[in-house]
C-alpha cells in the first residue's frame, strides 16, 4: 500500500511527533480557510489522490492562495482533477489545503529496505525540493544503518557533514530526523519519503524542520501498519482487477507483488527477486505489460494460481512470456517452472494455441530439471523457446527477450504462427 501526499501523511508523522505543516482536509470551511491564510500567509491546495502518484507540481496541480476567494477556486480546479504520469493515469478525489511555510533551506530525506546494501538506508541531502535524480553524487549522502542498533543522530550529523550542508541545519535534523524511524520500524513500513523538509525559523532564530509533502509504502503483509488506524480501502482504487486477483495470493510464503505498468505492453515478465524486478522493469520500459516479484519459494498451488491469473489478463496481447530472475538461494525451480508450464498448458487447451516465444533466464535449486519439464511442455505446444543458465546475466537475457520482441512485432509472429500450425482465423480468435 502507498500513500502520498500530506493529508494522512500528517496524521501519520503526528504518532512519532514530527512537525509538519498544518493540513486542512477537503471538508474544510471558508472560514478555516480563512483562518489559515490569516496565520501563515498563504496556502497550499493539492488534489488527494489515493496511492502513488507522483511529479503533481510538475504538472500544474498544485496551486496556491493568500485569499480566501483564490483558494476557492483553485479547490474548484482541482477537486477532481485527472493526473497522467508516465503509466499512471489517476483521478483526484478532494484538496488539502496545506499552510505555507516560509524556509531558506529545503530537505530531502527518505528511509528505505534498500535491495542494495540489504539493510535500512538513510538518503538525505540539503537540495530538497527537487528530483534528486538531477543532483550530483557528491550532494546527496546515501547510508545503511543496523537495523537492531537503529538510526540514531549521529548517522544523520555524518550524513550532512559528507555532503557539506550548512552547519545551523544540522542540530534540527539531528534532534528529529530520528523519529522517521520509529514510525518506519514499528508500523510495517518499506518506504518513507520527505520531499521537501523546509527549515522553518522561529521568532527566537531556532530552525525547525517542518514536513511539507510526504511519501510511504507499506508491507501489508506485516500486520503492525493496521495499528495506524488507516482505511483498508485507502489504496485499493488504484489496483487493476489483475493486481487485486494476484494480491489476494499474498501470504508470508511467497511475496506475490505486482503492479501493472502498460496496459499495452506486448512482453509479459514473470520475475522472481526484488533486484532482478527493478532491472527488468526498467529496461523493459513500456514493453513490459507488468512489474512483478514472485519470489520467496512459492509452493505449487500458488505458483499455479498466480501462472493463472498472468496468463489469463496478459497471454493474448504478449509476444513474449519472459521468465527471469537471479540465482535463486531458496526457491524451488523445478516447483516454480512444473506450476508455470501447467497452466500454460491448461491455457492452450482451453483457448487454443496463440503465436508466443517464450524465453527463460534463471538459476538455483533444481534449475536443470525445472527447465527440462519446462522444455517437454514447450515441446508438446509447439511455442517457441530460448533459455539461459545462472551463468547468463540478467541484462543480457533481458537484452535477448527485447530483440525477440521487436522480430515478433516486425512479422515473426506470423512465422511462430504458421510453424504452430495455427490457421488466420484460430489466431484471430485468440488475439
Amino acid at each position: 500500500m502507498q500513500i502520498t501526499g500530506m493529508l494522512w501523511g500528517a496524521k501519520l508523522l503526528d504518532y512519532v511527533d514530527y512537525p509538519t505543516s498544518e493540513v486542512l482536509g477537503p471538508e474544510a470551511t471558508g472560514a478555516q480557510v480563512k483562518d489559515l491564510i490569516d496565520r501563515y500567509g498563504s496556502v497550499l491546495i493539492k488534489p488527494v489522490f489515493k496511492g502513488g502518484v507522483g511529479k503533481k507540481g510538475k504538472a500544474g496541480l498544485i496551486g496556491f492562495a493568500s485569499d480566501v476567494e483564490t483558494a476557492m477556486r483553485e479547490k474548484e480546479r482541482l477537486y477532481f482533477v485527472e493526473h497522467h504520469f508516465a503509466n499512471v493515469h489517476a483521478k483526484a478525489e478532494g484538496v488539502t489545503f496545506e499552510s505555507a511555510i516560509p524556509a531558506e533551506h529545503e530537505i530531502y530525506v527518505s528511509i528505505t529496505d534498500s535491495t542494495r546494501f540489504r539493510a535500512p538506508t538513510l538518503t538525505i541531502t540539503h537540495h530538497g525540493g527537487v528530483d534528486i535524480e538531477t543532483l550530483s553524487a557528491d550532494q546527496v549522502a546515501t547510508i545503511p544503518f543496523d537495523p537492531l542498533t537503529g538510526f540514531k543522530g549521529f548517522i544523520v550529523a555524518n550524513a550532512l557533514d559528507r555532503i557539506n550542508a550548512p552547519k545551523e541545519i544540522i542540530s534540527p535534523l539531528v534532534q528529529n530526523l530520528p523519529k522517521l524511524w520509529d514510525l518506519f520500524n514499528n508500523y510495517g513500513m518499506t518506504m518513507l519519503e520527505l520531499n521537501p523538509i523546509r527549515m522553518m525559523r522561529t521568532k527566537g532564530g531556532r530552525l525547525i524542520p517542518v514536513a511539507c509533502d510526504f511519501k510511504g509504502s507499506f508491507d501489508t503483509d506485516d500486520s503492525h501498519w493496521k495499528r495506524l488506524q488507516l482505511p483498508t480501502s485507502l489504496d485499493s482504487s488504484n489496483y487493476s482487477e489483475f493486481e487485486l486477483e494476484i494480491n489476494a495470493l499474498r501470504t508470508y510464503q511467497g511475496q506475490s507483488d505486482v503492479f501493472v505498468t502498460n496496459p499495452a505492453g506486448t512482453v509479459t515478465a514473470m520475475t522472481f527477486g526484488g533486484g532482478a524486478n527493478a532491472l527488468v522493469t526498467e529496461m523493459l520500459g513500456d514493453a513490459g505489460t507488468i512489474s512483478s516479484d514472485f519470489g520467496g519459494n512459492p509452493p505449487y498451488a500458488k505458483m499455479y494460481d498466480i501462472s493463472r491469473i498472468v496468463y489469463k489478463h496478459w497471454l493474448a496481447q504478449s509476444n513474449v512470456l519472459f521468465i527471469i530472475g537471479g540465482k535463486a538461494n531458496n526457491t524451488d525451480i523445478y516447483t516454480t517452472f512444473r506450476a508455470m508450464g501447467d497452466a500454460l498448458r491448461d491455457y492452450f487447451n482451453t483457448h487454443g494455441p496463440m503465436p508466443l516465444f517464450v524465453v527463460v533466464g534463471r538459476g538455483g535449486p533444481n534449475l536443470v530439471r525445472g527447465m527440462g519439464y519446462l522444455k517437454d511442455v514447450l515441446d508438446a505446444l509447439g511455442v517457441p523457446y530460448r533459455m539461459f543458465g545462472h551463468d547468463s546475466s540478467i541484462s543480457g537475457v533481458v537484452n535477448y527477450a527485447q530483440a525477440i520482441d521487436a522480430w515478433m512485432s516486425a512479422g515473426g509472429k506470423d512465422v511462430v504462427a504458421r510453424r504452430m500450425g495455427i490457421e488466420p482465423e484460430q489466431k484471430l480468435a485468440v488475439s
